[in-house]
């Protein structure tokens, strides 16, 4: 018995052992069936990233042009010089001497950091660019000196390029940098990014042991971006840019009031936008800044509409029948409301005048004695009427501007409102405020008798609003603004040949009268709004806003340059 239970310790042993080795049997066969079913896929992968390199490939940005086609922004072919890596482990003095010759050649030092990055790009057998952008001149020597050298490679690629510098700037934009791509930051270029970049393609490259590339096969073919057609007249913007006086700030306009196609839009100070393309030094970027030539003046500044919201005023006194066509009344040169004088520019006054006349001189005295009749609450309603104090719905960023009223007052000044307030703005002045381009809408809105949407796309529909005043009012003041360009403050663009204009001016206060010493940034905003047409064909609204000017002066001759050579322009058309 003793022997019989001796014998049973080595089969028990065995049974350990054999039991032992099919489970890890089990577990390898377990482990192989993960690692080659369930993770198939997983490692399929990895081994095709060891011999496999995926590579986006850019494309084309769209163009933006203007409304015949003129290119205003698009995109220029640039060589870059590439380095080819051999393999090999150290570079050669030809090789060195190679580099050399070609940073003299471009004007650069060749530098250890350089030198560093090739050494880098040589082991691993990949490309490296050394330097982009290189000019036909420098691009020939290269070309002839190395034009067999397996280490130098010549590449083209695309950089944005914006045919007429700061011309339209701010309807255009521009490209700025964010994880080395470029992309819209203003503008257009940044309203219809995605539309502009089009679409990016892919490439394959099967690469060996040693990183050297064997062959590339595209996968994603590139698409092109998208031209949008803007309604900018390339030859109008150069006339407005031209005419624009270089030392102002300030914005033009100038649109279709039938269809709300905007021809000119400038606003200064402006930039170019191809500075943007490249990294800007800290110096040159406090300079913009201190320019501020970001804001877009037309859409985005608010000033008050001065003698130009006397066209309101006057619509409200016919509509209201507190005036009529043919009214009279008398300039002395100031009215006494209150305790306070308040002045009409003409001090010595005009005399007796009609509504007509005195809204060709611009006298203050009836808008005086209008308000003294109308509230403040009905001035501003038919304010809004014209579309000031909301936004045009221009595609851009634009301000509200302000209409006040005495809920307004109450809400804002936690306080009433004053008739003596009102006195002001009806001549333009107090609280209110409005952007050129509401400026814009209203008087093409006096000319067509609809309110319509500014557009700056061909592609946008137009969209158009009742103006809800009476077509005698309208016929009025349309008359008014002819006298305005014959016998009133308009008269010097009354003697352009083929050319009929209407147009109203204004001066805006930017300081208290009582302020002595007058600095420049305290001198007043100068306004020159209207219409005008070339003999039989369609008119056109202009308005033009040159801040501290002083007077109307520079705006009206800012239109009269911009008149004269509009008129020869159409004389060479019709010819």
């Amino acid at each position: 018995m003793i022997l019989e239970n001796n014998n049973t310790k080595p089969d028990l042993k065995i049974s350990h052992v054999v039991i032992m080795t099919i489970g890890c049997f089990i577990f390898i066969l377990l482990r192989l069936i993960y690692l080659q079913v369930l993770e198939a896929d997983l490692f399929c992968q990895l081994s095709t990233n060891n011999f496999t390199r995926l590579n986006t490939m850019q494309s084309p940005r769209g163009n933006i042009t203007d409304i015949h086609g003129n290119l205003l922004a698009t995109n220029r072919p640039v060589k870059n010089i590439i380095w080819h890596g051999s393999g090999l482990r150290n570079l050669s003095n030809e090789q060195l001497q190679i580099i050399t010759k070609v940073s003299e050649i471009i004007g650069i030092e060749c530098s250890s950091d350089l030198i560093k990055k090739i050494q880098c790009a040589e082991r691993q057998e990949r490309d490296l660019l050394l330097f982009e952008d290189i000019d036909f001149k420098t691009l020939s020597k290269i070309e002839e000196l190395f034009s067999t050298n397996k280490n130098i490679a010549i590449t083209s690629d695309f950089k944005r390029f914006y045919p007429h510098d700061k011309l339209a700037c701010h309807i255009i934009g521009y490209l700025g940098t964010m994880n080395i791509s470029k992309i819209g930051k203003m503008g257009l270029e940044r309203l219809f990014e995605d539309a502009l970049k089009g679409k990016q393609g892919l490439k394959k490259s099967t690469v060996n042991s040693l990183g050297k590339k064997i062959n590339d096969t595209e996968i994603e073919k590139t698409i092109n971006g998208e031209t949008i057609v803007t309604t900018i007249d390339l030859e109008l913007q150069q006339f407005g840019e031209n005419s624009f006086p270089e030392q102002y700030s300030g914005s033009m306009t100038v649109m279709d009031p039938k269809t709300g196609a905007i021809k000119v839009l400038l606003s200064r100070p402006n930039f170019d936008p191809t500075i943007f393309l490249e990294p800007i030094p800290e110096s040159e970027w406090n300079n913009l800044l201190e320019n501020k030539p970001f804001i877009n003046r037309a859409l985005n500044a608010c000033y008050p509409p001065a003698s130009i919201f006397k066209l309101v005023t006057v619509a409200t006194g016919l509509e209201l029948g507190f005036i009529t066509c043919e009214s009279r009344f008398r300039c002395n040169g100031h009215i006494i409301f209150g305790d306070r004088r308040y002045h009409c520019h003409n001090h010595n006054g005009h005399g007796p005048l009609t509504i007509r006349q005195a809204m060709a001189q611009s006298c203050n005295i009836l808008f005086y004695k209008l308000a003294q009749l109308i509230s403040i609450d009905v001035l501003a309603s038919y304010a809004k009427k014209f579309g000031l104090g909301h936004k045009t719905g221009i595609i851009f960023p634009e301000n509200d501007g302000l209409v006040p009223n005495t809920e307004w007052k109450y809400a804002t000044k936690g306080e009433r409102w004053w008739t003596g307030e009102t006195l002001s703005t009806s001549i333009g002045q107090s609280y209110l405020l409005a952007t050129p381009i509401q400026i814009t809408r209203m008087i093409s809105g006096l000319f067509e008798g609809f309110l319509v949407q500014p557009r700056i796309l061909e592609i946008e529909p137009v969209i158009k609003t009742a103006l809800n005043i009476k077509p005698e009012t309208i016929n009025f003041l349309k008359d008014s603004m002819r006298h305005v360009v014959k016998e009133g403050t308009g008269i010097r663009v009354s003697n352009i040949a083929d050319l009929t204009i209407y147009a109203k001016t204004g001066t805006a206060q930017t300081c208290s009268l009582q302020k002595e010493n007058q600095t420049k940034t305290d001198l007043e905003h100068a306004w020159f709004v209207g219409s005008f047409s070339y003999k039989n064909e369609e008119p056109l609204t202009i308005v033009i806003l040159v801040e501290n000017a002083g007077s109307t002066r520079v705006a009206i001759s800012t239109a009269k340059k911009f008149f004269n050579q509009y008129r020869q322009l159409m004389a060479k058309k019709t010819n």
